[in-house]
């Protein structure tokens, strides 16, 4: 077990948004996601430890979204957390279980060291499959409740402009609560969204945050099998054997 770092809170009206932080949750356990899927090449690298200080050092940093050639789903997180910010790497946070839900999903071959920091063989591999990731808001926070209404629906609007630039088939927007203020939206319910972006087919799923206590690995993995089909990533399934 490790550091405990602080809790996200809750928006202007009370609603929780945990579930809503790109990167995690700093305020999870530093207990890694059990080994339940392939290992890719390359030797184990160590998760990297850090202090307080040194991720409030990081608040307001950003994170530039991951993109390539051939982009068919954007994941779309909020905003990064500061271990994101710290590795600069999406949804690094080891308790996160994004990483785990798209290998088992048949989204992604195998398991990245996430929580090490993408190196670029595994960035190389996201990239390759189709996948893409950014977040509505940039800024690297310690709490949800640091954004308000106003930064949501400024990043929604920047949303519709990456991925008219992009162009992917499916964006996927981790995350009912953030995205209902950010779009606007207050009665939205998850799954795909009939007003689309920029083109795009747009889906509402749940957020990996070992703080979302509604889902499992193997629930993710579905939900995240749904858009990754309509976007026709090969090999998208849901809830696949995790060994």
């Amino acid at each position: 077990m490790g550091r405990r770092h602080p809790r996200q809170g809750v928006t202007a009206r009370g609603a929780r948004v945990q579930e809503g932080r790109e990167g995690g949750g700093e305020g999870e356990e530093l207990t890694p996601i059990p080994a339940v899927a392939p290992r890719g090449p390359g030797d184990p690298r160590p998760v990297p430890r850090f202090t307080r200080a040194e991720l409030d050092a990081l608040r307001g940093t950003t994170v530039e979204p991951l993109l390539g050639p051939g982009l068919k789903l954007l994941f779309v997180g909020i905003n990064p957390g500061l271990w994101t910010a710290a590795t600069r790497t999406h949804f690094a946070h080891p308790g996160n279980r994004f990483y785990p839900a798209l290998v088992a999903a048949g989204i992604l071959p195998w398991l990245p060291q996430f929580a090490a920091g993408l190196d670029d063989a595994e960035r190389a591999t996201i990239v390759e499959a189709g996948v893409g990731i950014a977040n509505l808001v940039d800024r690297a926070t310690a709490r949800a409740d640091e954004l308000d209404r106003a930064e949501l629906r400024a990043g929604a609007e920047r949303l519709a402009d990456l991925v008219a630039e992009h162009r992917p088939a499916v964006v996927a927007v981790a995350g009912i609560t953030a995205y209902r203020q950010g779009f606007g939206r207050a009665k939205a319910v998850s799954g795909e969204q009939p007003e689309g972006i920029a083109g795009a087919r747009l889906w509402v799923v749940p957020n990996p945050s070992g703080l979302n206590a509604h889902d499992t690995v193997a629930s993710l993995s579905r939900a995240y099998a749904e858009p990754a089909r309509a976007a026709g990533i090969p090999g998208a399934g849901g809830d696949a054997p995790l060994a």
